[in-house]
C-alpha cells in the first residue's frame, strides 16, 4: 500500500514537472502535456468548481501542483540551456513525451462513443495546424511591458492552460513581450508577477467552465477536437532541420527517451488506476 502510495505521488510529481517546464518554454503547449498526461479534465473541474473538485482530485493536485511549481521555476531554466546547446533535440525530448501518450489518448476517445464520427478531429487538426502556422510566419511586434501588459501576459498563459496546443509562449515571442516575462519571473518581481497571476485566474474562471461544460456534454466530441489541437501543436514543434549528423542522432535518442518514458508513465497510471 505504501508502494503504491509513494509510486502514485512520484509519477504525478514527474508529469506536474513537465508540464510546468512546458508551460514556459516557446513552441511547447502545457496544456497539451496535461491532455497528454490525463490531468486536462480534472484541472477543468478545479477551475471550474474548486471547492467540490479539490475534494475529489487532491490526491492528484498536492504532488502535481508541487511538480508543476518545481519544473516551471526551477527545471525550466535547466531546459532553457538544453535548448541552448540543442534546440533540435529538445523539442525531439517533447515530441517523444507527448507521442508516447497518444495511442491511450486515441483509445479513450474511442472507447467513449465508438459510433462517432473523427471528422471533428480532422477539422481540428487542419485548422490549428494553419493558425500555429499563421502565427508562426508573422512578424513579431514589440510592445512596452507595463502592469496592464503583464496582465495581458497572464490572460494569454491562462487561455494556453484551457485550449491545448495553444503555445503561450510562442504569441508572447510575436507581441515581443516573452523575454521581459520570463526576466520578471526568474527575478520574482512582485510588481509583474501580480498581475500575471490575475490574468491566468481571470482567464482560466472565464473559459474553464465553458469547456467543462462541453466535455459533460458531448465528451466524445470534445476529446476528439481537443487530440486535434494536441497533434498540430505536437507537429508544429519538430525541427526543421540539424545542425549535422550527430545533433540529428541524439536528436532520436531524446526522442525515443521522450517516447519510452512517456509509455512507461502511462503503463505505471493504469497500474495505479486499476488498483484503487
Amino acid at each position: 500500500m505504501k508502494k503504491n502510495f509513494f509510486l502514485r505521488n512520484l509519477l504525478y510529481l514527474i508529469q506536474g514537472a513537465i508540464v510546468g517546464v512546458g508551460a514556459i518554454l516557446p513552441g511547447v503547449s502545457g496544456g497539451v502535456l496535461a491532455v497528454a498526461f490525463g490531468v486536462y479534465e480534472p484541472l477543468m473541474e478545479i477551475l471550474t468548481s474548486p471547492k467540490r473538485s479539490i475534494k475529489k482530485h487532491y490526491k492528484l493536485f498536492i504532488p502535481f501542483g508541487i511538480g508543476w511549481a518545481a519544473g516551471f521555476i526551477l527545471l525550466a531554466r535547466v531546459v532553457e540551456w538544453f535548448f541552448s546547446v540543442s534546440a533540435g533535440a529538445a523539442l525531439m525530448l517533447f515530441f517523444g513525451l507527448i507521442c508516447g501518450t497518444l495511442p491511450q489518448l486515441f483509445k479513450t476517445s474511442e472507447r467513449s462513443d465508438p459510433k462517432k464520427s473523427w471528422t471533428p478531429f480532422v477539422l481540428s487538426l487542419s485548422l490549428a495546424y494553419l493558425f500555429l502556422h499563421l502565427l508562426e510566419n508573422s512578424t513579431a511586434i514589440s510592445i512596452q511591458p507595463s502592469p496592464w501588459i503583464y496582465l495581458l501576459c497572464g490572460g494569454i498563459w491562462g487561455l494556453s492552460m484551457i485550449i491545448p496546443g495553444l503555445s503561450s509562449s510562442s504569441i508572447l515571442i510575436y507581441l515581443g513581450l516573452y523575454e521581459p516575462m520570463t526576466a520578471a519571473l526568474g527575478a520574482l518581481e512582485l510588481p509583474a508577477l501580480l498581475p500575471m497571476l490575475a490574468g491566468i485566474a481571470i482567464s482560466a474562471a472565464a473559459f474553464a467552465r465553458m469547456v467543462s461544460k462541453l466535455y459533460n456534454k458531448n465528451y466524445a466530441l470534445m476529446s476528439r477536437i481537443v487530440l486535434g489541437f494536441v497533434i498540430a501543436s505536437s507537429l508544429k514543434i519538430l525541427p526543421g532541420g540539424f545542425s549535422g549528423p550527430w545533433e540529428m542522432v541524439i536528436s532520436l535518442i531524446c526522442f525515443g527517451a521522450g517516447f519510452a518514458v512517456a509509455l512507461i508513465m502511462d503503463n505505471a497510471q493504469a497500474k495505479q488506476e486499476a488498483s484503487v
